[in-house]
Protein backbone atom coordinates (compact mmCIF):
# COMPACT_ATOMS: atom_id res chain seq x y z
CA UNK A 1 0.00 0.00 0.00
CA UNK A 2 1.26 3.48 -0.84
CA UNK A 3 0.83 5.78 2.16
CA UNK A 4 -1.79 8.54 1.97
CA UNK A 5 0.60 11.50 1.76
CA UNK A 6 2.58 9.84 -0.99
CA UNK A 7 -0.60 8.92 -2.83
CA UNK A 8 -1.78 12.55 -2.94
CA UNK A 9 1.51 13.59 -4.55
CA UNK A 10 1.44 10.66 -6.97
CA UNK A 11 -2.19 11.12 -7.98
CA UNK A 12 -1.70 14.87 -8.46
CA UNK A 13 1.18 14.16 -10.82
CA UNK A 14 -0.91 11.62 -12.73
CA UNK A 15 -3.83 14.06 -13.02
CA UNK A 16 -1.59 16.87 -14.33
CA UNK A 17 0.09 14.56 -16.84
CA UNK A 18 -3.26 13.23 -18.05
CA UNK A 19 -4.62 16.77 -18.49
CA UNK A 20 -1.64 17.86 -20.60
CA UNK A 21 -0.89 14.70 -22.55
CA UNK A 22 -4.06 12.60 -22.43
CA UNK A 23 -4.47 9.17 -20.77
CA UNK A 24 -1.30 7.39 -19.62
CA UNK A 25 -0.75 3.74 -18.64
CA UNK A 26 -0.29 4.34 -14.90
CA UNK A 27 -2.24 2.48 -12.23
CA UNK A 28 -3.99 4.86 -9.86
CA UNK A 29 -3.90 3.34 -6.41
CA UNK A 30 -6.89 3.99 -4.18
CA UNK A 31 -5.77 5.39 -0.84
CA UNK A 32 -8.58 3.52 0.88
CA UNK A 33 -7.97 0.19 -0.87
CA UNK A 34 -7.01 -2.88 1.15
CA UNK A 35 -5.71 -4.96 -1.78
CA UNK A 36 -2.97 -4.33 -4.33
CA UNK A 37 -1.92 -6.11 -7.51
CA UNK A 38 1.48 -5.89 -9.23
CA UNK A 39 2.34 -6.99 -12.77
CA UNK A 40 6.11 -7.52 -13.16
CA UNK A 41 8.13 -7.25 -16.38
CA UNK A 42 8.26 -4.87 -19.36
CA UNK A 43 5.23 -6.03 -21.35
CA UNK A 44 1.99 -4.03 -21.36
CA UNK A 45 0.30 -3.88 -17.96
CA UNK A 46 -2.90 -5.86 -17.39
CA UNK A 47 -5.81 -3.61 -16.31
CA UNK A 48 -6.25 -3.51 -12.57
CA UNK A 49 -2.55 -4.10 -11.89
CA UNK A 50 0.35 -1.78 -11.13
CA UNK A 51 3.13 -2.36 -13.65
CA UNK A 52 6.65 -2.77 -12.26
CA UNK A 53 9.68 -3.24 -14.55
CA UNK A 54 13.05 -4.49 -13.36
CA UNK A 55 14.50 -0.97 -13.57
CA UNK A 56 11.94 0.53 -11.21
CA UNK A 57 13.64 1.36 -7.94
CA UNK A 58 11.86 2.00 -4.68
CA UNK A 59 11.00 5.61 -3.86
CA UNK A 60 9.15 7.04 -0.91
CA UNK A 61 6.84 8.95 -3.26
CA UNK A 62 5.59 5.79 -4.98
CA UNK A 63 5.89 3.62 -1.89
CA UNK A 64 7.03 0.57 -3.88
CA UNK A 65 9.85 -0.64 -6.11
CA UNK A 66 13.04 -2.71 -6.11
CA UNK A 67 15.65 -2.00 -3.46
CA UNK A 68 18.52 -2.72 -5.89
CA UNK A 69 17.13 -2.50 -9.44
CA UNK A 70 20.61 -2.94 -10.92
CA UNK A 71 20.37 -6.55 -9.72
CA UNK A 72 17.07 -7.21 -11.49
CA UNK A 73 16.20 -7.88 -15.13
CA UNK A 74 13.05 -8.26 -17.22
CA UNK A 75 12.39 -11.72 -18.66
CA UNK A 76 9.74 -13.48 -20.70
CA UNK A 77 7.31 -15.96 -19.21
CA UNK A 78 5.24 -18.60 -20.95
CA UNK A 79 2.00 -17.66 -19.19
CA UNK A 80 -0.82 -15.54 -20.52
CA UNK A 81 -2.18 -12.17 -19.42
CA UNK A 82 -0.45 -10.91 -16.32
CA UNK A 83 1.88 -13.94 -16.38
CA UNK A 84 3.38 -13.50 -19.84
CA UNK A 85 6.40 -11.68 -18.43
CA UNK A 86 8.35 -11.50 -15.19
CA UNK A 87 11.41 -10.10 -13.46
CA UNK A 88 14.46 -12.11 -12.50
CA UNK A 89 16.39 -11.72 -9.24
CA UNK A 90 20.10 -11.72 -10.12
CA UNK A 91 21.19 -12.01 -6.48
CA UNK A 92 19.21 -13.85 -3.86
CA UNK A 93 19.27 -15.51 -0.46
CA UNK A 94 16.88 -15.00 2.43
CA UNK A 95 19.08 -12.24 3.88
CA UNK A 96 19.65 -10.52 0.51
CA UNK A 97 18.82 -6.83 0.18
CA UNK A 98 17.75 -7.42 -3.44
CA UNK A 99 14.06 -7.20 -2.55
CA UNK A 100 10.81 -5.80 -3.87
CA UNK A 101 9.62 -3.32 -1.25
CA UNK A 102 6.11 -1.97 -0.71
CA UNK A 103 4.97 0.36 2.06
CA UNK A 104 2.07 -1.08 4.07
CA UNK A 105 0.33 0.01 7.24
CA UNK A 106 1.08 -2.41 10.04
CA UNK A 107 -1.32 -5.33 10.07
CA UNK A 108 -1.88 -8.87 8.81
CA UNK A 109 -1.72 -9.51 5.05
CA UNK A 110 -2.31 -12.37 2.66
CA UNK A 111 0.26 -12.39 -0.14
CA UNK A 112 -0.40 -14.39 -3.32
CA UNK A 113 2.72 -15.00 -5.41
CA UNK A 114 2.94 -16.21 -9.02
CA UNK A 115 6.41 -16.94 -10.36
CA UNK A 116 7.59 -16.93 -13.95
CA UNK A 117 9.03 -20.00 -15.72
CA UNK A 118 10.45 -21.96 -12.81
CA UNK A 119 12.59 -25.04 -12.24
CA UNK A 120 12.58 -24.71 -8.47
CA UNK A 121 12.43 -21.54 -6.38
CA UNK A 122 11.35 -20.40 -2.94
CA UNK A 123 9.83 -17.14 -1.74
CA UNK A 124 11.31 -15.20 1.17
CA UNK A 125 10.08 -12.08 2.96
CA UNK A 126 11.35 -10.25 6.03
CA UNK A 127 14.57 -12.32 5.76
CA UNK A 128 12.95 -15.74 6.24
CA UNK A 129 11.38 -18.33 3.94
CA UNK A 130 7.65 -18.05 3.29
CA UNK A 131 7.01 -20.63 0.52
CA UNK A 132 9.29 -23.56 -0.20
CA UNK A 133 10.36 -24.99 -3.57
CA UNK A 134 7.74 -23.89 -6.08
CA UNK A 135 8.14 -25.63 -9.45
CA UNK A 136 6.78 -25.43 -12.99
CA UNK A 137 5.83 -22.45 -15.12
CA UNK A 138 3.79 -19.78 -13.32
CA UNK A 139 3.26 -21.70 -10.07
CA UNK A 140 1.02 -19.88 -7.58
CA UNK A 141 0.87 -20.04 -3.80
CA UNK A 142 0.07 -17.72 -0.91
CA UNK A 143 1.03 -16.99 2.68
CA UNK A 144 0.00 -14.81 5.61
CA UNK A 145 2.49 -12.31 6.99
CA UNK A 146 2.30 -9.76 9.81
CA UNK A 147 3.79 -6.35 8.98
CA UNK A 148 5.15 -4.47 12.00
CA UNK A 149 7.63 -2.00 10.44
CA UNK A 150 5.50 -0.41 7.72
CA UNK A 151 7.03 -2.25 4.78
CA UNK A 152 7.00 -5.67 3.08
CA UNK A 153 10.37 -6.81 1.66
CA UNK A 154 10.04 -9.83 -0.65
CA UNK A 155 12.23 -11.77 -3.06
CA UNK A 156 12.42 -15.08 -4.91
CA UNK A 157 15.38 -17.26 -3.99
CA UNK A 158 16.74 -20.72 -3.10
CA UNK A 159 15.59 -23.60 -5.31
CA UNK A 160 17.99 -25.24 -7.74
CA UNK A 161 21.42 -23.75 -8.32
CA UNK A 162 21.98 -22.24 -11.77
CA UNK A 163 18.30 -21.64 -12.51
CA UNK A 164 16.43 -18.33 -12.73
CA UNK A 165 14.43 -17.05 -9.77
CA UNK A 166 11.58 -15.01 -11.22
CA UNK A 167 8.46 -13.16 -10.11
CA UNK A 168 5.52 -12.63 -12.46
CA UNK A 169 2.73 -11.17 -10.34
CA UNK A 170 1.86 -10.34 -6.78
CA UNK A 171 -1.43 -9.73 -4.96
CA UNK A 172 -1.53 -8.31 -1.45
CA UNK A 173 -4.71 -8.23 0.62
CA UNK A 174 -5.03 -6.83 4.12
CA UNK A 175 -6.78 -9.25 6.48
CA UNK A 176 -6.59 -7.34 9.73
CA UNK A 177 -5.12 -4.24 11.30
CA UNK A 178 -3.60 -6.50 13.96
CA UNK A 179 -0.18 -7.89 12.89
CA UNK A 180 -0.84 -11.40 14.21
CA UNK A 181 -1.20 -14.48 12.02
CA UNK A 182 -4.34 -16.57 12.22
CA UNK A 183 -4.08 -19.81 14.12
CA UNK A 184 -1.62 -21.92 12.13
CA UNK A 185 -0.57 -25.52 11.53
CA UNK A 186 3.11 -25.53 10.52
CA UNK A 187 4.38 -28.69 8.84
CA UNK A 188 7.93 -29.97 8.51
CA UNK A 189 9.10 -32.96 6.53
CA UNK A 190 10.33 -34.41 3.25
CA UNK A 191 8.93 -35.37 -0.17
CA UNK A 192 6.19 -37.54 1.34
CA UNK A 193 4.92 -34.43 3.15
CA UNK A 194 5.75 -31.38 0.98
CA UNK A 195 3.78 -29.40 -1.60
CA UNK A 196 3.87 -30.20 -5.30
CA UNK A 197 2.71 -27.79 -8.00
CA UNK A 198 0.20 -26.96 -9.36
CA UNK A 199 -1.18 -27.32 -5.85
CA UNK A 200 -4.68 -28.34 -6.91
CA UNK A 201 -3.83 -30.64 -9.82
CA UNK A 202 -0.38 -32.16 -9.21
CA UNK A 203 -0.02 -35.86 -10.08
CA UNK A 204 1.93 -36.57 -6.91
CA UNK A 205 1.40 -35.05 -3.51
CA UNK A 206 2.62 -34.84 0.04
CA UNK A 207 0.20 -35.40 2.89
CA UNK A 208 0.94 -31.90 4.22
CA UNK A 209 -0.31 -30.52 0.89
CA UNK A 210 -3.61 -32.36 1.35
CA UNK A 211 -4.37 -31.44 4.95
CA UNK A 212 -6.51 -28.52 3.78
CA UNK A 213 -9.16 -31.04 2.68
CA UNK A 214 -9.74 -32.20 6.24
CA UNK A 215 -9.45 -29.14 8.47
CA UNK A 216 -11.59 -26.01 8.73
CA UNK A 217 -10.19 -22.94 7.03
CA UNK A 218 -11.84 -20.73 9.61
CA UNK A 219 -9.87 -22.54 12.34
CA UNK A 220 -6.42 -22.85 10.81
CA UNK A 221 -4.18 -21.65 8.06
CA UNK A 222 -1.60 -24.19 6.83
CA UNK A 223 2.08 -23.44 6.30
CA UNK A 224 3.83 -26.42 4.74
CA UNK A 225 7.59 -25.89 5.05
CA UNK A 226 8.50 -29.47 4.07
CA UNK A 227 10.81 -30.02 1.08
CA UNK A 228 11.81 -32.98 -1.06
CA UNK A 229 15.05 -34.62 -0.02
CA UNK A 230 15.08 -32.98 3.39
CA UNK A 231 16.64 -34.55 6.48
CA UNK A 232 16.78 -33.40 10.08
CA UNK A 233 20.09 -31.54 9.73
CA UNK A 234 18.91 -29.47 6.77
CA UNK A 235 15.50 -28.64 8.20
CA UNK A 236 17.11 -27.52 11.44
CA UNK A 237 20.01 -25.54 9.99
CA UNK A 238 19.07 -24.22 6.55
CA UNK A 239 16.22 -21.82 7.23
CA UNK A 240 13.02 -23.83 7.46
CA UNK A 241 12.95 -24.08 11.25
CA UNK A 242 14.04 -20.43 11.42
CA UNK A 243 10.98 -19.38 9.43
CA UNK A 244 8.63 -21.36 11.66
CA UNK A 245 10.21 -20.12 14.90
CA UNK A 246 9.91 -16.55 13.63
CA UNK A 247 6.10 -16.67 13.55
CA UNK A 248 4.81 -19.64 15.57
CA UNK A 249 2.89 -18.76 18.73
CA UNK A 250 0.72 -20.28 21.47
CA UNK A 251 -2.29 -22.02 19.94
CA UNK A 252 -0.33 -23.01 16.82
CA UNK A 253 0.83 -26.54 15.97
CA UNK A 254 4.08 -27.82 14.49
CA UNK A 255 3.77 -31.28 12.92
CA UNK A 256 7.21 -32.74 12.17
CA UNK A 257 7.93 -35.92 10.20
CA UNK A 258 11.49 -36.77 9.26
CA UNK A 259 13.61 -39.92 9.11
CA UNK A 260 13.35 -41.21 5.54
CA UNK A 261 16.31 -39.25 4.19
CA UNK A 262 18.21 -39.44 7.48
CA UNK A 263 18.32 -43.22 6.99
CA UNK A 264 19.15 -43.13 3.27
CA UNK A 265 22.27 -45.20 2.46
CA UNK A 266 24.09 -42.02 1.35
CA UNK A 267 23.19 -40.07 4.49
CA UNK A 268 25.92 -39.17 6.96
CA UNK A 269 23.41 -38.51 9.75
CA UNK A 270 23.70 -41.04 12.56
CA UNK A 271 20.74 -42.03 14.71
CA UNK A 272 22.34 -40.10 17.56
CA UNK A 273 22.56 -36.92 15.45
CA UNK A 274 19.01 -37.44 14.21
CA UNK A 275 17.78 -37.56 17.79
CA UNK A 276 19.81 -34.45 18.70
CA UNK A 277 18.50 -32.48 15.70
CA UNK A 278 14.91 -33.48 16.36
CA UNK A 279 15.11 -32.77 20.08
CA UNK A 280 16.60 -29.34 19.44
CA UNK A 281 13.77 -28.44 17.04
CA UNK A 282 11.15 -29.75 19.45
CA UNK A 283 12.53 -27.70 22.32
CA UNK A 284 12.87 -24.51 20.30
CA UNK A 285 9.25 -24.67 19.18
CA UNK A 286 7.96 -25.66 22.62
CA UNK A 287 9.73 -22.60 24.04
CA UNK A 288 7.39 -20.38 21.97
CA UNK A 289 4.32 -21.86 23.67
CA UNK A 290 3.23 -23.71 20.52
CA UNK A 291 2.37 -27.42 20.45
CA UNK A 292 4.67 -29.97 18.79
CA UNK A 293 3.28 -33.10 17.15
CA UNK A 294 5.72 -35.76 15.92
CA UNK A 295 4.78 -38.14 13.11
CA UNK A 296 6.45 -41.33 11.95
CA UNK A 297 6.82 -41.90 8.18
CA UNK A 298 4.66 -44.38 6.31
CA UNK A 299 6.38 -47.41 4.84
CA UNK A 300 6.77 -48.66 1.27
CA UNK A 301 4.04 -49.97 -0.98
CA UNK A 302 5.86 -53.31 -1.02
CA UNK A 303 5.97 -53.81 2.76
CA UNK A 304 3.53 -56.73 2.71
CA UNK A 305 4.37 -60.13 4.11
CA UNK A 306 3.22 -63.47 2.75
CA UNK A 307 0.01 -63.23 4.75
CA UNK A 308 -1.04 -59.91 3.19
CA UNK A 309 -0.12 -57.88 6.27
CA UNK A 310 1.58 -54.52 5.71
CA UNK A 311 4.27 -53.68 8.24
CA UNK A 312 7.25 -51.30 8.27
CA UNK A 313 7.75 -50.78 12.01
CA UNK A 314 11.55 -50.86 11.99
CA UNK A 315 12.07 -48.27 9.26
CA UNK A 316 13.16 -44.63 9.29
CA UNK A 317 14.22 -44.26 12.96
CA UNK A 318 10.65 -44.90 14.11
CA UNK A 319 11.82 -46.12 17.52
CA UNK A 320 13.79 -42.93 18.08
CA UNK A 321 10.78 -40.81 17.17
CA UNK A 322 8.66 -42.71 19.69
CA UNK A 323 11.37 -42.20 22.33
CA UNK A 324 11.48 -38.47 21.60
CA UNK A 325 7.71 -38.13 21.89
CA UNK A 326 7.82 -39.82 25.29
CA UNK A 327 10.90 -37.97 26.58
CA UNK A 328 9.78 -34.52 25.40
CA UNK A 329 6.11 -34.98 26.19
CA UNK A 330 4.91 -34.28 22.64
CA UNK A 331 1.89 -35.61 20.83
CA UNK A 332 2.55 -38.42 18.36
CA UNK A 333 0.84 -39.53 15.17
CA UNK A 334 2.26 -42.99 14.50
CA UNK A 335 1.51 -42.74 10.79
CA UNK A 336 3.75 -45.74 10.20
CA UNK A 337 1.42 -48.07 12.11
CA UNK A 338 -1.80 -46.29 11.13
CA UNK A 339 -1.02 -46.31 7.41
CA UNK A 340 0.02 -49.97 7.55
CA UNK A 341 -3.35 -50.85 9.07
CA UNK A 342 -5.06 -48.99 6.24
CA UNK A 343 -2.90 -50.60 3.54
CA UNK A 344 -3.57 -54.04 5.01
CA UNK A 345 -7.31 -53.35 4.88
CA UNK A 346 -7.29 -52.47 1.18
CA UNK A 347 -4.64 -55.02 0.08
CA UNK A 348 -1.42 -54.89 -1.97
CA UNK A 349 -2.94 -54.00 -5.34
CA UNK A 350 -4.98 -51.04 -4.09
CA UNK A 351 -2.04 -49.93 -1.96
CA UNK A 352 0.30 -49.96 -4.96
CA UNK A 353 -2.12 -47.65 -6.81
CA UNK A 354 -1.58 -45.03 -4.06
CA UNK A 355 2.17 -44.82 -4.76
CA UNK A 356 4.38 -43.77 -7.64
CA UNK A 357 6.43 -46.45 -9.37
CA UNK A 358 9.21 -46.17 -6.78
CA UNK A 359 6.86 -47.47 -4.09
CA UNK A 360 7.88 -44.75 -1.62
CA UNK A 361 6.28 -41.51 -2.79
CA UNK A 362 2.49 -41.19 -2.64
CA UNK A 363 0.37 -40.15 -5.56
CA UNK A 364 -2.08 -37.32 -5.03
CA UNK A 365 -4.72 -39.85 -3.98
CA UNK A 366 -2.25 -41.59 -1.70
CA UNK A 367 -1.37 -38.28 -0.06
CA UNK A 368 -5.07 -37.57 0.51
CA UNK A 369 -5.44 -40.84 2.39
CA UNK A 370 -2.39 -40.14 4.55
CA UNK A 371 -3.68 -36.64 5.37
CA UNK A 372 -7.05 -38.11 6.31
CA UNK A 373 -5.37 -40.61 8.63
CA UNK A 374 -3.30 -37.85 10.29
CA UNK A 375 -6.30 -35.60 10.94
CA UNK A 376 -8.49 -38.47 12.16
CA UNK A 377 -5.82 -39.50 14.65
CA UNK A 378 -5.39 -35.94 15.92
CA UNK A 379 -9.14 -35.79 16.41
CA UNK A 380 -9.18 -39.14 18.18
CA UNK A 381 -6.49 -37.86 20.54
CA UNK A 382 -8.75 -34.95 21.43
CA UNK A 383 -6.29 -32.32 20.27
CA UNK A 384 -7.99 -28.93 20.23
CA UNK A 385 -9.08 -27.76 16.79
CA UNK A 386 -9.23 -31.17 15.10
Amino acid sequence: MVKTGRLITLLSTILLTTTLLGPVNVKQVDAEASSYKFDFGNESVVPGYIGVSAAEGYTKIKGYGFNTPDKMKNVKSSGIGVNRDAVQFITSGTKSTNTFNIDLPNGLYEVTVTLGDTVKASVAAEEVYQIMNMTGNNPTDKFQIPITDGQLNLLVTAGEAGTAYTLSSLEIKQLSEEPVTNRTVYIGGDSTVCNFYPLMTSERGGWGQMLFRYIKKDTFQLRNMATAGQASRGFRNDGQLEAIANYIKPGDYFILQLGINDTHPKSTITEEEFKFNMRDMIQKVKATGATVILATPQGLASDFNEYGIHSSENKFYRGTILDLAREEGTHLVDLNILSSAYYTSIGPEATSALFLADGLHPTREGAKELARIVVEDLGNQGIDGF
